[in-house]
């Protein structure tokens, strides 16, 4: 694999993957989009990850698609199919954004779970300034999460967030001061969620994420419900509660 493709790395419970083009602000041409499909993929088919955590090398998270190659490309479907793909991951996705975010890349973002920033962030989409139509996916995600008015901000009036902006929107969950603290607490979260059952934790996320589509699927609602009632996890988890010691999840 080439030394500027995304990098994947697996520990036991914990996935990591990381963007390596800082020269550009880790700018990702067609081929990282594919890697990075693939990446995800791999992760969703090995049951034992529970958390897959989305960071970026040098001073920026990413730059989104490479504006060159967007003539001729439907850069728009391209996207689309990986931040809906990463909205459905299994484990819980933490985004880790040390600096600015801009164009897709804010939507691969918002496709997370948790997103958590430094004071040297900010977030800027010009398509409306490129002429580019920003894609269904994406402009559901803003609305889901961030409101209309917020959605028109930053997609029609093209505004840039500073950090604090983005916090108060609810586009970042958190904010530190530095790279260093964020990485110290992307890890803590991590490990926290790690801990968690995985049956009703990745069963939660995937039925919220249904509900603020308006797509709740009450079938799989209830037999998710039924399957984490019955669960040696949860047998598990009420014991060590009793017993006032931490839980040991196994997923089953």
């Amino acid at each position: 694999m080439p030394s500027h493709a995304p990098r994947l790395q697996i520990d036991q419970h914990f996935a990591r993957i990381t963007l390596r083009r800082p020269r550009v602000a880790n700018r990702l041409e067609i081929e990282d989009l594919q890697t990075l499909e693939q990446q995800l993929d791999t992760v969703n088919a090995l049951a034992d990850v529970r958390v897959l955590l989305l960071e970026g090398e040098g001073r920026h998270f990413c730059s989104g698609f490479n504006i060159g190659a967007v003539p001729g490309v439907d850069a728009g479907a391209l996207f689309e199919r990986l931040t809906d793909a990463w909205e459905n991951a299994r484990p819980i996705t933490i985004a880790a954004i040390q600096g600015g975010v801009y164009g897709g890349a804010t939507d691969l973002a918002l496709a997370c779970d948790f997103r958590l920033g430094t004071r040297a962030c900010e977030m800027f989409v010009p398509a409306a300034r490129l002429g580019l139509h920003f894609y269904r996916g994406g402009m559901a995600r803003y609305v889901n999460r961030l409101g209309l008015g917020m959605a028109k901000r930053i997609l029609l009036a093209c505004e840039t967030l500073d950090a604090q902006a983005m916090l108060d929107c609810g586009f970042l969950d958190r904010l530190y001061d530095d790279e260093a603290q964020l990485q110290a607490q992307a890890l803590e979260l991590a490990q926290s969620l790690c801990e968690l059952a995985p049956l009703a934790l990745c069963g939660m996320k995937r039925h919220l994420n249904a509900l603020a589509r308006h797509e709740l699927d009450s079938v799989q609602l209830a037999a998710d419900i039924a399957r984490a009632a019955a669960s040696e996890d949860l047998v598990e988890g009420v014991r060590a509660w009793q017993e006032r010691r931490p839980p040991r999840f196994q997923g089953r």
